[in-house]
């Protein structure tokens, strides 16, 4: 089966190029980060240096190799849904669950070991760029110099190989995992995993009344609460969706007409496939919104304290702009896959909404309505979990309620998700679109 998911590789390489993508970006970031393990350990370094060096590489390397999972999940799971009549024949032939599973493992496994050696020369390059910011800020003595060694390299490889086997794995038994009771096991363990979050966020956003304006940890509590209350909105968000969907039916069909009506049924309907389009956007506004809310917060305490930032307060900037940024990327990267699958599986759908007479402007506005639906549901609860984590932090750190920023950072983060959501989806069925509708439902049946 290795040699089989070889040559699979080598005949069709365009349907592997998204997980080439996410290994590609996954092991650049986690490479470069991890080569300030590798440069902290290298001779002559002082401890000030190593230190911010090392926690630079613990802290976004953690972060990293959890979104590096998740994008490369997603790509993988598009991957696996796009060849289910695939995997079909090769079941009726004679394959058995396991040979498929070996097979769609090793073809991961290969994608993302070519991912992770082609990362190799930019991680080279992004860790010296690393390097002077933090020489550049101060963090960093300007002696020290910049090593890739055996933890970059090794960290970057394993873990994007480890996370592409997983991954795949997973997503190949969803597919090939018939039974009822192992779905609803699955279903159960999934509400589990989310109360947990929920429950331990809301006791971690609790926790930061507890603390001094002073504490050098005040951040990290309801930075984390927001993080974890994403994570459980993200994970029961098919049944967010139909909530919002069953709140939002009566202004959708007041703006959309009939057009929206059919819309949100439709939507309800394909609530669970859809969940992977609102995870990332939960994710990505929640983490994003209260990272920079709670970071201006603190930028701006200090200077009216009349305090210099020390090393510390640096490296917890750099630290959350990193983090934010990574987010920014990885979020993106699931987010468009999410969506290329929900709507490139629909040419179908679209051809036989042409044959009953709907033009492509209108097909085209349906799914545009999704794309706000999906933005707006991603957006508010996303806007939940970062408030739960910003108000606490903005009472203890000024004893005011609401942070003075005002609503630009938010206008930009959702401004973001609504570009890439509707940008997406647009495209998708645009492209989709060009087939002429018969040929549509003929070859999609």
């Amino acid at each position: 089966m290795l040699g089989l998911a070889i040559r699979s590789v080598r005949q069709r390489p365009g349907r592997f190029l998204a997980t080439l993508l996410s290994a590609f970006l996954g092991a650049t970031i986690i490479m470069t980060f991890n080569a300030m393990h590798d440069t902290a350990g290298a001779d002559g370094v002082d401890q000030v240096s190593a230190d911010t060096l090392t926690t630079a590489a613990s802290v976004v390397g953690g972060y990293g190799t959890l979104l590096v999972f998740f994008a490369i999940a997603s790509t993988l799971t598009v991957n696996v849904r796009q060849r289910t009549d695939e995997i079909n024949l090769l079941r009726q032939t004679g394959a058995t669950p396991a040979q498929i599973k070996r097979m769609v493992v090793g073809e991961a496994v290969a994608v993302s070991l070519v991912g992770a050696l082609l990362a190799i020369g930019p991680a080279v390059l992004g860790g010296t760029v690393l390097l002077d910011v933090f020489k550049d800020s101060g963090q960093v003595a300007d002696s020290v110099d910049f090593s890739f060694g055996p933890i970059a390299l090794m960290s970057g490889i394993d873990i994007t190989v480890l996370a592409a086997a997983g991954a795949a794995f997973l997503a190949v038994r969803r597919a090939t995992k018939a039974a009822a009771g192992a779905r609803r096991r699955a279903g159960r363990a999934r509400k589990f995993a989310s109360w947990a979050a929920l429950a331990v966020g809301g006791l971690a956003v609790c926790s930061t009344f507890a603390m001094d304006a002073t504490d050098a940890a005040l951040m990290a509590a309801p930075a984390y609460g927001a993080i974890l209350l994403s994570v459980g909105f993200a994970l029961v968000s098919p049944g967010l969706l139909r909530t919002a969907l069953g709140r939002a039916e009566p202004l959708v069909t007041a703006f959309a007409g009939v057009s929206g009506y059919l819309t949100v049924r439709n939507m309800r309907q394909r609530a669970s496939q859809l969940s992977g389009v609102l995870m990332p956007l939960i994710l990505f506004t929640g983490m994003a919104t209260a990272t920079l809310y709670m970071q201006a917060v603190e930028n701006d305490a200090i200077k009216e304290s009349g305090l210099t930032k020390s090393i510390d307060d640096k490296n917890l900037e750099t630290l959350n702009f990193t983090v934010v940024g990574i987010i920014v990327v990885f979020a993106c990267i699931m987010l468009i896959n999410s969506l290329y699958a929900a709507t490139s599986y629909r040419v179908r759908e679209f051809g036989q909404q042409r044959l009953a007479g709907a033009t492509p402007s209108q097909v085209l506005a349906t799914v545009a309505v999704e794309g706000v639906v999906l933005t707006v549901t991603g957006v508010f609860f996303g806007t939940l979990a970062a408030l739960a984590g910003i108000l606490p932090f903005t009472a203890v750190r000024t004893d005011d309620l609401l942070p003075d920023q005002g609503l630009g950072i938010w206008i930009t983060v959702v401004a973001i998700a609504a570009v890439a959501t509707l940008g997406t989806s647009l495209a998708t069925a645009r492209r989709g679109l060009r087939v002429p509708a018969v040929e549509a439902v003929a070859l999609a049946a």
